[in-house]
């Protein structure tokens, strides 16, 4: 290294990481993402010679994401091929509230090494860079798509067996208890008595109790299977599961119940926060889906064992409709993003506790 490549060594580490990556581009700073992304986006398009400006970079936020807030980042290409495309993801800034960060990077990594979704470019201090994939997320329309719902429970099958470090043990009580905790401290005490907080420690026991039973099938579970969390390839329609915040090792009904709830949910409608529950699957789509899931393993399946499993989804409903009626709780207290996460909590206890009396003829 010559006196004047020390020397600007020495200023590099100096600056701030905005300052630093100003120094680098000598390009105006596009400032909804942290300065540090910036960085790791030049290392990265360091590494690419096929690119006409290494300084040009366009930003796009995407829409959807409840947790984090997510970006298209991209440099035009010298050899007329469309362009490098990357995805930046900044943590929400109360986004450890409901699981631990660090976890989910490891379980990020674990499957990007598993080849099961997009590979992990770089990180920065509160986010990270992503392979940007040449697919899209389904619409809320497509996810009851006869075909795509089948290849999705083939996919759901081949996730639930992925072999993950970790316990393999139920995450979900824990969770509900954990979140009902926190819920309890941000939510005023009117608004909590008002909507039974105070005795839901006292739901959740007897819901544990209920639906836990010897023997029950244990897997890798997703917990946030929505369309918006669902990828299909523009080269060969295959299905990709994105986005594992809240995965964790849970009784694999829990999650097929809670795929199920999603399909009442519209996200991109005018009214986001409103859940139509006529749109919960009919009893055919529910078998078709628990039969394709169960046949995927390669086994001969049996109308018993399909009727089982959609026994334990129709109940484990239930608990989808406590855990995501609590994060509505708790986001209300914090989010900025423009969505009624309150009336959403309201609508899931209020199904809640119909269906529970349903259920259990109380």
């Amino acid at each position: 290294m010559t006196t004047h490549e020390v020397n600007n060594h020495q200023v590099l580490q100096s600056l701030s990481p905005l300052q630093m990556w100003n120094n680098i581009t000598a390009a105006p700073i596009i400032t909804e993402i942290p300065s540090e992304a910036y960085v790791v986006l030049q290392k990265l398009a360091a590494k690419w010679t096929d690119i006409l400006d290494a300084r040009d970079l366009s930003l796009e936020q995407l829409k959807g994401a409840m947790t984090n807030k997510v970006y298209a980042c991209q440099w035009e290409r010298d050899n007329g091929n469309r362009p490098r495309k990357v995805l930046v993801r900044v943590y929400g800034g109360a986004s450890d509230l409901f699981f631990n960060r660090a976890d989910e990077v490891l379980t990020f990594e674990c499957m990007s090494q598993k080849n099961q979704g997009p590979r992990l470019l770089g990180r920065f201090p509160n986010g990270r860079v992503e392979e940007f994939l040449r697919a899209r997320t389904l619409t809320a329309v497509e996810m009851r798509d006869s075909k795509l719902s089948q290849a999705i429970a083939v996919k759901l099958l081949e996730f639930h067996q992925l072999d993950i470090p970790g316990t393999a043990t139920i995450k979900l009580w824990d969770r509900l208890r954990d979140w009902l905790r926190k819920a309890l401290i941000l939510s005023p005490t009117e608004q909590s008595l008002e909507i039974g907080l105070n005795k839901m420690d006292l739901e959740i026991a007897d819901l544990e109790k209920r639906l836990s039973r010897p023997g029950e099938k244990i897997g890798f579970c997703h917990n946030d299977l929505q369309y918006g969390n669902i990828m299909i390839s523009e080269k060969d329609d295959s299905i990709t599961i994105i986005d594992y915040e809240y995965a964790s090792y849970n009784p694999v009904a829990f999650d097929i119940a809670n795929h199920f709830c999603e399909m009442t949910a519209d996200y991109h409608s005018d009214y986001p926060h409103i859940l139509d529950f006529s749109k919960y699957p009919d009893m055919e789509e529910q078998q078709r889906f628990v039969k394709t899931y169960l046949e995927a393993s390669g086994q001969e399946v049996t109308d018993r064992e399909i009727e089982s499993l959609m026994s334990e989804v129709e109940e484990y409903v239930l608990a989808s409709h406590l855990q995501w009626a609590l994060w509505g709780i708790m986001s209300a207290a914090f989010s900025e993003i423009d969505f009624n996460f309150m009336e959403y909590a309201q609508q899931r206890l209020a199904e809640y506790h119909r269906l529970k009396r349903v259920l259990f003829l109380l």
